[in-house]
């Protein structure tokens, strides 16, 4: 669970980054995505290492690997803790500090369905939510410049950062780096500064488009 998280957040901070580049303009930002794609004229991503086109699905291949054994490892823990606990406990006291931390789980299952409507949305079925699927500027812009759709993505963006948040110190903890109260104070820090990182960095973008800076 740990390996596979830190994938997951290490995809998103790559994620953000691409994002951003909607402040460059539609060129720029349309070139990213069918440079991902393999579909420029340099042959995108990691070609001639790859033929053009490779990339995007041997990584699609690893993200989707990656969230199923998340999930199967999620459901193994859960599966394994309540074995543990046995039938009921005789006394019954909450150990987790933080919020994040006591609703893992659910917020777990909460991201998952927000992962399906983002692909729906973006990339599996674009057209039925786009005038212009051809053009991913197109389809940012589309899609943020409706105060409802900023605030979907606005509120699903704090579940998702907060689930990062607890994830990042707990994966690390699990990894062993969780081995004195400094180290967990520094942990703690770091979990925070990505969590916070990731949700300005996604959300700057749709702001953005919702009040005319792009488009």
């Amino acid at each position: 669970m740990a390996v596979t998280g830190l994938i997951m957040i290490g995809f998103l901070l790559m994620h953000m980054y691409g994002n951003l580049k909607a402040f460059i303009g539609a060129e720029a930002f349309d070139h990213y995505a069918g440079w991902l794609k393999g579909a420029t004229d340099d042959g995108g991503i990691l070609y001639p290492i790859m033929p053009a086109g490779t990339f995007i699905w041997v990584f699609r291949f690893v993200l989707v690997l990656a969230v199923i054994l998340h999930f199967w490892s999620a459901v193994t823990l859960w599966s394994t803790s309540n074995k543990a606990a046995g039938r009921s406990y005789e006394r019954k006291k909450t150990m987790a500090r933080t919020y994040s931390a006591r609703t893992m789980r659910w917020g777990g299952l909460i991201v998952a369905a927000f992962l399906i409507f983002h692909l729906l949305h973006f990339t599996i079925t674009p057209s039925a939510f786009h005038p212009d699927p051809s053009s991913a500027y197109a389809m940012i812009v589309n899609s943020f410049s409706k105060p409802w759709m900023v605030a979907i993505y606005a509120i699903c963006m704090v579940l998702v950062c907060m689930h990062i948040r607890h994830g990042f110190w707990s994966a690390f903890a699990t990894l062993g780096l969780n081995m004195s109260s400094r180290s967990r104070a520094i942990l703690n820090g770091l979990a925070y500064f990505v969590a916070v990182v990731l949700y300005v960095g996604f959300m700057v973008m749709p702001l953005a488009v919702l009040f005319g800076w792009i488009g």
